[in-house]
């Protein structure tokens, strides 16, 4: 079975905060699946760095605006 990552994101919310942007609209523009920008969404799979960057680049904010990932505080909880 496959772990899910810690890496949380924005997607959903950056997506309708541009325009209700599609998942086959943000998969078209980086060149992937809608099932992948489904995957990522979800929190089930986890990007390249490329294909992060890329994402960032459709919503024209840092990387750290659509990703996070827990600090070693919330780790411990």
């Amino acid at each position: 079975m496959v772990k899910p990552t810690r890496v949380t994101n924005r997607i959903r919310a950056l997506r309708f905060a541009h325009d209700e942007m599609t998942q086959a609209e943000l998969a078209e523009r980086i060149s992937v699946t809608r099932q992948t920008v489904i995957a990522i969404e979800q929190g089930r799979y986890s990007p390249s760095l490329e294909m992060a960057f890329q994402i960032a680049h459709v919503f024209k904010v840092p990387l750290d605006e659509v990703f996070q990932y827990p600090d070693s505080q919330e780790e411990t909880k």
